[in-house]
């Protein structure tokens, strides 16, 4: 087990993760499974989360990111789509996968 510092938020390496998940992020930390800690998409996915989290604060974010759930929950999805359709997890996909220059155009030269 071991903490990286990152620029606006700390990665504890080896902390507890819910089973089932490579990482989950609470406020400024992310929280990452040993074996996952090299995924350069996975982390700047969880950076995305702790951007949100800042940004909405902490009710905030965990009132948006439970309702997502909860709304596709209600609609008859099984965990993993209802997963899939949290706005919040979108969000974290799309920016994280651009951030890396993963599934769009390179930047106009």
């Amino acid at each position: 087990m071991w903490v990286e510092r990152a620029p606006d938020h700390r990665v504890w390496v080896g902390g507890p993760v819910p089973p089932g998940a490579a990482a989950w992020t609470l406020g400024s930390l992310v929280i990452v499974r040993r074996r996952a800690a090299h995924r350069p998409l996975l982390l700047a996915h969880e950076a995305e989360h702790v951007r949100q989290w800042r940004e909405r604060g902490r009710l905030g974010f965990l009132v948006w990111y439970l309702a997502g759930y909860s709304w596709a929950r209600l609609r008859g999805y099984g965990h993993n789509a209802a997963y899939r359709r949290i706005p919040a997890e979108i969000e974290a996909d799309w920016r994280s996968r651009r951030a890396l220059g993963i599934g769009c155009d390179p930047p106009p030269t």
